[in-house]
């Protein structure tokens, strides 16, 4: 689910109402937090995914109390358009000590620890195996672990990607599953040196 604003801002002071925008949402541009949100049985990913637009990450089945939650949201004085993009994307997600290196073969982006490169917590848009992409990082139990959201079609050939230049590091197909978005805390996931790789398409 993506939450923006208009490219023409009508109010007097756009960058106040964006700052609380991004207070209401608890998440600023280049970051990704997790929220716990009333009515919603999973904690909801929000990612500052661009100036003025936040991307939403919960359960398939949670995005009326998704839309609930934002609409709860004290008022910033914003205009803000709410679109569910749940047909149109698909979500990879490569785990393990050794999925920078991998990343590091289908990206130029810089992925180091450094507060200017890709820490845990840190929201970019960037190109992935050809492919435009935002990339998300959610370590799992101190374990580098990124999320990588682009457009529904490209998803086999980005997953595919990732599964070539991983072969060399032992990579390993595991079933998607969505450490932090369920009940479970995120170290009850195993994830190991090589790493682990899944994903899902909307439906």
């Amino acid at each position: 689910m993506r939450v923006g604003t208009p490219a023409d801002d009508p109010s007097d002071n756009p960058s106040d109402d964006l700052t609380s925008l991004a207070a209401a949402l608890g998440t600023v541009f280049g970051r990704a937090t997790w929220q716990c949100v009333e009515g919603v049985d999973r904690r909801v990913l929000v990612t500052g995914a661009a100036p003025g637009e936040w991307l939403l990450l919960a359960g398939r089945d949670q995005p009326d109390a998704v839309v609930g939650w934002l609409e709860s949201l004290p008022a910033t004085g914003e205009f803000v358009t709410v679109v569910d993009l749940t047909h149109d994307r698909a979500v990879v997600r490569i785990s393990g000590a050794l999925a920078k290196d991998v990343l590091a073969k289908e990206s130029a982006v810089d992925l180091s620890d450094r507060p200017g490169g890709a820490p845990d917590g840190r929201a970019l848009r960037t190109e992935v195996a050809g492919l435009a992409t935002e990339l998300i990082r959610t370590d799992i139990a101190g374990i580098p672990s990124y999320l990588l959201h682009c457009e529904r079609s490209s998803g086999k050939h980005l997953f595919d990607s990732l599964l070539d230049s991983g072969a060399e590091h032992g990579i390993d197909v595991d079933g998607f599953s969505l450490p932090g978005f369920d009940s479970s805390p995120p170290g009850d996931h195993p994830v190991g040196r090589a790493p682990t790789l899944d994903g899902t398409c909307g439906s």
